[in-house]
């Protein structure tokens, strides 16, 4: 089912791009800023190399299992029950994260663009074009992003650029005095930047190396993937703080598209808080995308499954109906994704493969006794 899908080394590289940027865009310059105030740009900078370190370990869990996703690598290594009973807690953990970024999307469009929408609205259809996508198969969502990249490139280098151009708006004491914060909230900081951008990188196992033509290259573009998204969100990061101020940067929730909307270059190029839209909505939709196409082939796989595709749809509606119950407001989300998702990604985005790598090389040493 999955061996036969296949896609570029250069295709898995834009995924990974899109994957990481994803949330991280919109969401984390408030929330580093709220923990480390100036120095959130450090944070980012740490967690990027951290991220290198997480993709070493999905590589290395990878190079193990070259022709099996990680719901057969459980299987493999914890044994048929036991590996079936962790496969679907994983198929739970992808849906749950797709319906959190269903509830961003509805949260984001109804108080900052179409306020008078009703938030069932925005999910359904959001939903359906979703379910479209993994109903088409990975090799049309990699070649969709393909597509898409060059111009999400374009729309990001407007952005930085009418930025800089707003040099009178830049004040450079907003990031002063550097590594002035705490070792404590530093490491706090730091662990939250991680769990939204590099943890969740697991879900790609399900994809790489097993559906990817030239495993080798895709290893060297898995690191070069997440290291371009990384130095985007710390440039991101750093102008913001640059522009709104550290203080201005925690009181918003959307401190990215808070920015975009106050740059102004001559009196001509003004409110581009549309670009920044536009490229959270392209990016979340494949972080979306990827996270559901997880829960669909692990579900798929675990019920030993010939065919994927009659999963889309009831998978697709629980994603709906759940992302309407989630979260009973904003101040609830916010509160999640600070004190509960860390933890809860850090189970299977480094328990896991730790333990998996773990139990494979003891299997191997009894082996050779």
């Amino acid at each position: 089912m999955v061996k036969d899908i296949k896609i570029s080394a250069r295709q898995f590289t834009i995924l990974v791009i899109l994957f990481s940027i994803g949330t991280t865009i919109l969401v984390v310059p408030g929330i580093l800023a709220q923990e480390v105030k100036q120095d959130a740009w450090i944070a980012a900078v740490i967690g990027v190399g951290i991220g290198l370190l997480l993709v070493a370990l999905c590589i290395s869990l990878g190079r193990m299992f070259p022709t099996m996703t990680l719901v057969e690598i459980n299987e493999t290594i914890f044994g048929k029950w036991l590996g079936k009973a962790v496969s679907l807690t994983f198929v739970f953990f992808s849906l749950y994260a797709s319906t959190e970024l269903l509830f961003y999307v509805g949260n984001f469009l109804t108080t900052q663009i179409m306020p008078d929408t009703p938030i069932e609205a925005i999910h359904i259809l959001f939903a359906c074009i979703l379910i479209m996508g993994i109903r088409l198969g990975l090799e049309t969502l990699a070649r969709t992003g393909e597509i898409l990249f060059p111009f999400i490139v374009f729309l990001f280098v407007i952005l930085v650029v009418s930025v800089l151009l707003s040099s009178d708006q830049l004040k450079f004491e907003n990031i002063q005095p550097v590594f002035e914060t705490e070792l404590k909230p530093m490491i706090r900081a730091v662990f939250l930047f991680t769990s939204v951008f590099s943890l969740p990188l697991i879900i790609l196992l399900m994809i790489f190396p097993v559906s990817v033509n030239q495993p080798k290259v895709a290893e060297k573009n898995f690191f070069i993937g997440i290291l371009i998204a990384g130095i985007s969100l710390i440039i991101l990061i750093a102008l913001t703080i640059l522009i709104l101020g550290a203080e201005n940067s925690a009181r918003q929730m959307y401190p990215s598209y808070a920015l975009a909307r106050k740059l102004n270059v001559g009196n001509f190029l003004q409110r581009i808080e549309a670009i920044m839209g536009i490229i959270w909505l392209f990016t979340i939709y494949f972080k979306m995308a990827l996270y559901l196409y997880a829960s669909v082939i692990g579900l798929a796989q675990t019920l030993k499954m010939n065919n994927y595709r009659p999963l889309t749809l009831p998978l697709g509606m629980i994603v709906v109906s759940l992302s309407l119950i989630i979260h009973p407001n904003v101040a609830h989300s916010t509160t999640f994704d600070k004190e509960v998702w860390p933890l809860y990604v850090s189970t299977y985005g480094l328990v896991l493969p730790l333990l998996l790598l773990a139990v494979n090389a003891f299997r191997k040493k009894n082996k050779k006794h």
